[in-house]
Formats: C-alpha cells, sequence, structure tokens
C-alpha cells in the first residue's frame, strides 16, 4: 500500500511538472506580424517582420500588383486593371471594387485618405479603402507616384508631370521644369524629392515649386528615412543624400534594375527585378535577401 502511495506522488509530480514546462513553452513563444509587404508581377505578395526573411501570401489575383501602402490600421495594394486589395494584418488580402479598368500605379495615405493614381491621369480616393471615388485630375498622363507630406499629396508622371493636392480631391498642375518621365517621389525632413529618367532628381519644399539636381542613371524610387534619402533604379543603382541636393552613389552588389525603397524600424528595403530584394541599416552597405520568387517586385512598404 505504501508503495502504491509512492507511486501515485510521483505520477501526480511528473504531471504538474509536464503541464508547468508546456504552460512556460506556451507563454515564451511568439510570433511576429508582418510589418513589410513586398508586391509585383502575377499577382505577387511577400510579407516579412524584419525585411530578411520573406514568406509568400495568396493575393487571390494574377494582375500585376505596383503600389503599396499603410493606413489607418490597413495595407492597400493597386494593380493592373483597377485592381484593389486590402489587408489588417498582411496575410490575408480583400479584393474592392475600384470603379475603373485602368491600371493603378501609385497609393498614398495622408489627412485621413487613401489617394490611389494611374494610367490616363486616374486618381482615386477613399477614407476606409473599401469604398472609392473617381477624381479630376486635369490631365490624362499616366501617373506613376504619389506622396503626401506637410499637408500636401504630390503626384509625378510621365513628361514631367507634377499635380498637388490638400486633400486629395482638386489638383493643381505644377511646372516641374523637365520633359522627362517621373517615376517616383517621396517626402522626408521639410522635402518633397522627385526621380525619373535620365538621372532627373527635383526637389521642392513645398510640392509647388522645383530645383532640379545633378543626378546619374535613370531612378525608379525613392524614400527617406534614418536622415537619408535613398534613391534606386536602373543597373542596381543606389544613391543617398543628407538634403537632397547632393547625392553619393552607393554599391548595391546588383546589375538589377531596382523599382521602389522604403524605411522602417532602422531598415531599408529596395525591390526590383527577378525576386530581387536588398536591405540596408544605413543606406550605405546592402545586403541581397532571398525572396523565394523569380517575379519582378514593383512595390515595398514599411507598416509604421
Amino acid at each position: 500500500m505504501k508503495n502504491i502511495y509512492i507511486i501515485l506522488i510521483f505520477i501526480f509530480s511528473f504531471t504538474i511538472f509536464s503541464c508547468a514546462k508546456k504552460s512556460d513553452t506556451s507563454s515564451t513563444s511568439t510570433t511576429s506580424s508582418p510589418s513589410h509587404v513586398a508586391v509585383g508581377s502575377s499577382g505577387t505578395i511577400l510579407t516579412s517582420s524584419d525585411g530578411t526573411s520573406w514568406d509568400n501570401r495568396t493575393s487571390g489575383t494574377t494582375n500585376h500588383l505596383y503600389g503599396v501602402t499603410y493606413g489607418n490600421g490597413t495595407f492597400m495594394i493597386v494593380g493592373d486593371s483597377g485592381t484593389i486589395l486590402t489587408s489588417s494584418d498582411g496575410t490575408t488580402w480583400t479584393s474592392r471594387t475600384s470603379g475603373t479598368s485602368y491600371g493603378l500605379l501609385g497609393v498614398t495615405y495622408g489627412n485621413n485618405t487613401f489617394v490611389s493614381v494611374g494610367f490616363s491621369g486616374t486618381v482615386l480616393t477613399s477614407s476606409d479603402g473599401t469604398s472609392w471615388d473617381n477624381r479630376t485630375s486635369g490631365t490624362t498622363i499616366h501617373l506613376q507616384g504619389v506622396t503626401y507630406g506637410n499637408g500636401t499629396f504630390v503626384t509625378v508622371g510621365l513628361t514631367g508631370t507634377i499635380l498637388t493636392s490638400s486633400d486629395g480631391t482638386t489638383w493643381t498642375s505644377r511646372t516641374s521644369g523637365t520633359s522627362e518621365n517621373l517615376q517616383g517621389v517621396s517626402y522626408g525632413n521639410g522635402l518633397f524629392v522627385a526621380v525619373g529618367d535620365s538621372g532627373t532628381k527635383l526637389t521642392s519644399p513645398d510640392g509647388t515649386t522645383w530645383t532640379s539636381r545633378t543626378s546619374g542613371r535613370s531612378k525608379k524610387g525613392v524614400t527617406y528615412g534614418n536622415s537619408t534619402f535613398v534613391a534606386v533604379g536602373s543597373s542596381g543603382t543606389i544613391q543617398t543624400s543628407s538634403d537632397g541636393v547632393t547625392w553619393t552613389s552607393r554599391t548595391s552588389g546588383t546589375t538589377i534594375r531596382l523599382h521602389r525603397v522604403t524605411y522602417g524600424n532602422g531598415t531599408f528595403v529596395t525591390v526590383g527585378l527577378t525576386g530581387t530584394i536588398l536591405t540596408s541599416s544605413d543606406g550605405t552597405t546592402w545586403t541581397s535577401r532571398t525572396s523565394g520568387t523569380s517575379e519582378d517586385f514593383n512595390g515595398v512598404i514599411y507598416s509604421q
């Protein structure tokens, strides 16, 4: 009887110990939420919590995806044939009705408003990412990129087109001083920076008056972070600037064309053709990352 009692105590103690270990393990394990989203051809969506390791997500479309942004707790992707996808977590995506069949090339968030731009001067706005309104841009030129800063939306496009708006609804054409195609625009440190073909770089403190800056190869994308502007483009070109005026070329380690670049959580991430992803903590030294795809990337964002 005494032996049976000892055995029962042993079993009871072991059970408690095992449960405590399981509880301890589950309480310390965490799953990181995606903070980076990269989009590209054939409906490609990849997400990452650190910019280093990437996971493939189901988009529900085979349309090419071009632009991505984050605002009001929502990731937003735009693409061919008026494609708009939204997600609250970057993992599960829902298709939205845009009301247009034109390709959408860029999207941003500001002033409690999503603004998307695209082919033939298309401009769409939404307060929630679900219902969209078509706005009059005053142009039929393809609009390639859009950003928000200092109370102003700025969109850029082909043949030097620049438009500005305070609310995303009413747009005003600005003189850029160039006929080159403008591909991307960003805002940081009190300055708008637009980049484009033939090495074009323009800067403006207000989106209205623009100044041409000396540059190199064609640029597709630009961003600001860590007190640094970073521009990316053809043949793996990467340039950095502390003021948007003087630019320094950096070694990217690739000759692949880079399309877009973003900054967040201490890391720059740039994406390009054939699944190319590079990261950098300072914009100077870059490391190639494995994307797991050979599809072309067209856009990338960090959820701030």
